[in-house]
């Protein structure tokens, strides 16, 4: 099977790395620390196998090489980590946009966390390439910027997915 599919035999779509569980819309953190403190608890849970601490731990070594701002006020939070079966995601809505290290210096309000297993490059870099689209497509982002709730921004996320399959 290749490194780029998961059990079922295909490229993961963003819908499926997420749960609304890891979804949060307001969030109000104030740094880049929090905010990726933030992700690491929505990812790091029962569910996923892995802890808060090391999800975190692996997320901040990641920023250290290079911000994961795409600029626009978006960013993609993401590492590679043992233990894991499949890759898994969380969306985060900030109340105020916080300083990201981002190419354009612009505040970042918008981040998707990816945590993927070690061994799975091609899916990694396949995932990105996704979210990289989803971010550049303005009206997605001025959508997900509307939403108000958890559900909403969910939503949004896991239908865009589902119309842009490859």
């Amino acid at each position: 099977m290749p490194e780029s599919t998961n059990a079922v035999g295909h490229t993961m779509q963003i819908g499926e790395l997420l749960s609304l569980d890891r979804v949060v819309d307001n969030a109000d953190v104030t740094s880049k620390k929090r905010t990726l403190e933030l992700l690491g608890q929505l990812l790091g849970s029962e569910e996923t196998g892995l802890s808060a601490d090391e999800v975190f731990d692996t997320l901040l070594a990641r920023e250290r090489l290079g911000s994961t701002g795409l600029g626009a006020g978006v960013a993609i939070p993401h590492g590679r980590m043992k233990g894991i079966g499949r890759a898994v995601g969380a969306f985060v809505k900030l109340h105020e946009g916080i300083d990201f290290d981002a190419p354009d210096k612009h505040p970042v309000d918008l981040l998707f966390a990816l945590i993927v297993p070690e061994e799975c490059t091609d899916a990694h870099l396949d995932i990105l390439a996704q979210l990289a689209r989803l971010f550049r497509d303005a009206d997605t982002v001025a959508q997900l910027r509307q939403c108000t709730d958890s559900e909403t921004l969910y939503r949004a996320l896991t239908e865009w997915s589902a119309r842009h399959a490859a």
